[in-house]
């Protein structure tokens, strides 16, 4: 089969590789169609997350595809199903798991990530990882379901309820995802904060009267205050990552607790290799609670069903679509021009 294999970090090239075969009666083939560069995918591909990643590797754990064989013992699979999959692989014994928090699983692994994922023809995996998708959902939006599936998870984390106002900062592809999982949830104020212009009008493009803020001209934790009439929003998400230092501005983090009101919530989910400086009185003096957020925890199911009613509007993440050969091509404009792309996919 022909895969996108990282045998250098900074090159991905097609090649062939062994096609995968059922190796249990567990097991479903399936004929990939469409995959998505993550934004973890962009730190695989420059060496970031060595040791965990080796090399060579054929990444990618965002994608989706149709059914070509199962298993003996799989039920209500079958070959010509559109699928996609779950690529969060847990221990099951850890304390975490024991509670059935698999987020938090102490020896998580995904696929495309810890072995080998889905930018290539086809991928071998357990049927507990297959979701299917109703037929009329396109490839390219299901390729979409994985990512789209972080940011429902972080409101389920956060607890957002139906008139909350939040705040989201960073609408990179995560802070996104959360965007599309909270309008279909809250009817209050969303309010994007970001320091890209370009990716602050794709938020705003994607459902009517989504407010953003550009950090680089207004103080947002000020422009929250002054659009919630004083009071600070019910939630704030962070999901920045690498921040960008900003004169006479908080960090991502700061203004999140820092826009919340008396009592408020804040959910991180930015993964920055640097310490984030908070000053814990401004949490301590609003009794406010701060809530991680990590992967997601079954919530492939709502998305797909928020697909299928239509509600979402995942045209607005993809940014540019490439041949699984012109996977480096995706890559470099990924990080040449961010400011201009969200989700990039590869036509398998």
């Amino acid at each position: 089969m022909k895969a996108a294999v990282i045998r250098e970090y900074g090159k991905i090239k097609l090649e062939e590789a062994p096609k995968p075969v059922i190796k249990s009666g567990d097991d479903v083939l399936v004929r990939i169609r469409y995959a998505s560069i993550c934004g973890s995918d962009q730190h695989i591909f420059k060496g970031e997350f060595h040791p965990r990643t080796t090399l060579p590797l054929i990444p990618g754990h965002e994608f989706a595809g149709v059914v070509e064989e199962v298993g003996s013992e799989v039920k209500n699979i079958k070959p010509g199903d559109k699928v996609t999959v779950d690529p969060i692989i847990w221990c099951g014994k850890c304390p975490a798991c024991e509670v059935g928090h698999y987020p938090a699983c102490t020896s998580l692994k995904l696929v495309g990530i810890d072995l080998d994922g889905g930018f290539a023809e086809y991928i071998s995996v357990p049927s507990r990882m297959i979701y299917k998708v109703p037929s009329h959902i396109s490839d390219e939006h299901a390729a979409l379901i994985e990512i789209l599936s972080i940011g429902f998870h972080a409101s389920a984390r956060a607890g957002l309820e139906k008139n909350d106002n939040i705040l989201i900062v960073g609408t990179g592809k995560v802070g996104q995802s959360i965007l599309h999982a909270a309008q279909t949830i809250t009817t209050g104020k969303i309010i994007m904060v970001d320091i890209l212009e370009e990716r602050l009008a794709l938020a705003a493009s994607a459902f009517p009267g989504i407010i953003t803020i550009n950090a680089r001209q207004t103080d947002p934790v000020a422009a929250v205050k002054e659009l919630t009439g004083g009071r600070g929003v019910d939630i704030a998400f962070e999901a920045v990552g690498h921040e960008v230092t900003l004169e006479k501005r908080y960090n991502p983090v700061r203004i999140a607790i820092n826009a919340i009101k008396g009592g408020g919530k804040v959910c991180v989910l930015g993964l920055s290799d640097h310490p984030a400086e908070i000053l814990m009185k401004e949490l301590i003096w609003k009794e406010a609670r701060i809530i991680s957020s990590r992967v997601s925890h079954g919530e492939f199911a709502k998305v797909i069903e928020a697909l299928d009613k239509g509600v979402l509007n995942p045209d607005r993440m993809i940014t540019g679509i490439f041949e699984l050969g012109d996977a480096q091509k995706g890559f470099e404009i990924l990080d040449r021009e961010p400011e201009k792309h969200l989700k990039i996919l590869l036509r398998v």
